[in-house]
């Protein structure tokens, strides 16, 4: 028989099994990306992989002859577009295992002499060069900073990217708006109450706390927007790049109802002389991004002119950083009521 533990040996064993958990969720971050499926939704994002296309190749003169650095490469295609922009040399990191299936497609399109391609995290490897000039790659997570890729773009920067260097994309700009969305809730909220005749409703709290990942109808949006993070990833800092506070103020574009809010982001590639965006919003065309949905506990009132304001705070989980805790504070003030109705609600990104 075993003999029992003591209680600095108890505690070991659990720090131990609560850093073994930490790790398997990193490793599950990877190991995601080592699955085709998911590099098939990007490729086929038209948005997103034309959009990187476009900046990179209306933009020849700024890759012709340089070093190039692909963080978090995939398949390599942004790789084949700097190399077919004319660049002298492209390194291309992944931790996932997908990098294998990358170095065949980049030696069947014949750019084994231009791309290299380095599996490791990007904190841990070496490059076989000092310095790059230019850094590409596509970091962006649902809600802009999920998954928090954006702290390795930086450290590379920091490492790697010389000092005339350029980052590609190089800006990015986080809204929020509110929609309503009374069936969609119904649906997948308010359903758990009685589910095959079952009462489910205390499943009903956590679904609130989950943001919901999804298309919104572009006739759904009844405010405006508002920007709350811009992000210059030229001079963002690291530890400091996912982690924000930021007031906000919508106003009703009708009358209406309000069911939640909606966050989505723009992309920017703003060197050399072809400037080209991207929107991931109701009103743009679809991308894998979608939107995200943050359910109110509550339905608001809104009348046409109305405001609500707030406050969004968001923070890498403590335990995860690549999960995002975030903090919704608002307040409404309805027709006839002399003082605005005030809520607070919690949400986690996992």
């Amino acid at each position: 028989m075993e003999a029992p533990k003591s209680a600095v040996e108890e505690e070991k064993h659990v720090k131990d099994g609560q850093s073994n958990a930490i790790a398997k969720d990193k490793d599950y971050y990877f190991n995601s990306y080592a699955h085709y499926s998911i590099h098939e939704e990007m490729l086929k994002d038209e948005v997103r992989t034309g959009k990187y296309q476009a900046a990179i190749m209306h933009n020849k003169n700024l890759f012709e002859g340089k070093v190039v650095l692909d963080v978090g490469c995939g398949t390599g295609i942004l790789c084949m577009f700097a190399a077919q922009a004319g660049a002298a040399r492209v390194i291309g990191i992944d931790c996932s295992g997908i990098i294998k299936q990358a170095r065949k497609i980049i030696e069947v399109n014949g750019f084994s002499d231009v791309v290299e391609l380095i599996q490791g995290k990007v904190e841990e490897v070496e490059l076989p060069v000092d310095k790059v000039d230019i850094i590409i790659s596509e970091w962006m997570g649902y809600f802009l900073v999920y998954e928090n890729m954006l702290e390795t773009v930086i450290y590379a920067r920091d490492k790697w990217l010389a000092p005339d260097g350029l980052i590609f994309p190089d800006k990015a700009t986080l809204y929020i708006c509110a929609i309503e969305d009374a069936d969609y809730k119904e649906e997948k909220i308010h359903w758990w109450h009685n589910v095959y005749g079952f009462d489910m409703s205390c499943i009903k709290e956590i679904a609130m706390q989950e943001p919901l990942v999804d298309c919104v109808e572009s006739q759904a949006v009844v405010t405006d927007s508002f920007p709350i993070l811009t992000i210059n990833i030229m001079k963002a800092t690291l530890g400091n790049a996912s982690k924000f506070s930021s007031p906000f103020k919508i106003s009703a574009l009708r009358n209406d109802l309000a069911h939640a809010f909606v966050c989505y982001f723009d992309i920017h590639f703003t060197h050399g002389d072809h400037v080209v965006s991207f929107s991931t919003g109701p009103h743009s065309h679809y991308t894998h991004w979608k939107q995200t949905v943050l359910y109110m506990n509550d339905v608001l009132s809104v009348y046409k002119g109305e405001a609500i304001e707030g406050e969004l705070s968001c923070e890498p989980n403590a335990s995860n950083p690549r999960d995002m805790d975030i903090k919704l504070t608002f307040a409404h003030t309805t027709k006839g009521d002399s003082a605005p109705v005030k809520y607070t609600q919690h949400y986690f990104m996992r």
